[in-house]
């Protein structure tokens, strides 16, 4: 019998570490050939890491949560044969051990014996604040409980009846602190309409982990490097929505069914055709502004996991069909987890939309390193004037966010007001230039 070592492999190009997800085997357990151990995270993409041995694992090295480097020991099998590790070599490290198991093996020290002590004078004392109290009778009809106008006011929001709350101040003064001994027994309150019954004082510890921990890198580091400036456009998209339930009513069979975001995608493609500044990732290490011919459109998605930009490579060179197939096909994809780290990375520019909960006005977060974002809000009919009276017209409102250090308030305005045009004039997304 021998000893294999599985090290974490290089699971993209360019990644140093990934962060473990989650294990698929336990210690002990005996894996077959291309069984997938175990799952990683790097870049929002999920890597399942398979086994290139039959075996049986002895040791693993992590926990879901922990960030391990490219090469570093991920698992050690028992393995018929000789293995990967060599006689007198050092094998990967035991894991260590976890300071409750250590508290709970280590033998308690005896305690010295503490020497006589003269009683305080207050040790026989009870102390009353702070503690639960004992159930109290509701004091005589008339008597009123004396309170300070501040407790009666904290008694009254949480709908508590204060002739139930013994006090343990002068003369049986009610204090905050009998409230809070009041709460914390749990006391019935009075019936208030609309009382808080119950305070509940239960924490609950939520690790950061897997992809909300990369969702908060991404964010913190959009935070920390770019100067944001968002612009909010109003647009008429009455013209637009029309064609669209004409070409969606005609559509020939296969076609997927149209919404707004290829429609928008096109003309986004169209508008950084004449600004090409604004399709780029800046890289503000190095100072180089990378200008992209290619228009690579990520679309932000929520997942049951969370937030995700599937990429719509080379959208400069599909018609509305194939974005709208293309924007599908990765939804759902990420959806279900199945992006691949290829499919979730590579964008120059993105879109964000919340859908019929994306508010009146939005401030996306550039999607770091690219230096624009366009955001879409919820569409609304509201009157409008033409010149002679009000109609109802579907509005919507664009909110965009750029990377101020490199882009000008008046560049973002004109790419914001040309995408406005466009959609307004659908008909001008299908002429070629």
């Amino acid at each position: 019998m021998g000893e294999h070592v599985i090290k974490l492999p290089d699971v993209g190009e360019g990644v140093a570490e990934a962060e473990l997800v989650e294990w698929m085997i336990e210690t002990g357990a005996n894996v077959r050939e291309d069984e997938i151990i175990a799952s990683v995270m790097t870049d929002k993409a999920t890597v399942e890491i398979p086994s290139p041995v039959e075996g049986k694992i002895i040791w693993r090295g992590g926990e879901p949560g922990d960030v391990l480097a490219v090469g570093s020991p991920l698992v050690r099998l028992e393995v018929d044969g000789a293995g990967n590790v060599k006689p007198g070599e050092t094998p990967a490290p035991e894991p260590k051990e976890k300071p409750e198991e250590a508290k709970a093996e280590k033998a308690p020290e005896p305690k010295p014996e503490k020497t006589a002590e003269k009683p305080s004078p207050k040790a026989d004392k009870p102390k009353t604040n702070g503690a639960a109290p004992a159930p109290a009778m509701p004091r005589a009809e008339g008597e009123k409980p004396l309170a300070s106008p501040a407790v009666r006011k904290r008694a009254a929001d949480a709908g508590v009846d204060l002739r139930r709350v013994p006090g343990t101040g002068p003369a049986g003064r009610i204090t905050h602190e009998d409230l809070d001994a009041f709460f914390d027994s749990g006391g019935e309150t009075a019936s208030v309409p609309g009382a808080v019954l119950r305070r509940n004082t239960s924490v609950a510890e939520v690790p950061v982990r897997g992809l909300r921990r990369k969702i908060a890198e991404k964010m913190q580091a959009a935070h920390e490097r770019i100067v944001p400036i968002t612009y909010v456009e109003e647009v008429d998209m009455t013209a637009l929505e029309d064609l669209r339930a004409e070409l969606n009513k005609t559509r020939k069979e296969g076609r997927p069914k149209l919404t707004l975001l290829p429609f928008l995608m096109r003309a986004m493609v169209k508008a950084v055709g004449e600004q090409p500044h604004l399709n780029a990732i800046y890289d503000d290490e190095a100072e180089v502004i990378h200008q992209h011919g290619g228009v690579h459109i990520g679309v932000a998605a929520q997942t049951p996991t969370g937030l995700m930009v599937p990429v719509v490579k080379h959208a400069e060179a599909r018609d509305l069909w194939d974005c709208a197939a293309e924007v599908a096909r990765l939804s759902e994809a990420a959806k279900e987890g199945k992006a691949s780290r290829e499919e979730l990375s590579g964008s120059t520019i993105t879109i964000t939309s919340l859908g019929a909960m994306g508010g009146i006005v939005t401030t996306p977060v550039i999607n770091h390193p690219e230096v624009a974002i366009v955001g879409v809000n919820k569409m609304q009919v509201l009157p409008r004037w033409n010149g002679s009276e009000f109609t109802p017209r579907k509005i919507m409102n664009l909110s965009s966010s750029f990377d101020h250090r490199v882009i000008d308030g008046w560049d973002a305005a004109v790419f914001v007001q040309r995408i406005k045009s466009l959609l307004e004039n659908p008909a001008m997304i299908f002429i070629e230039s």
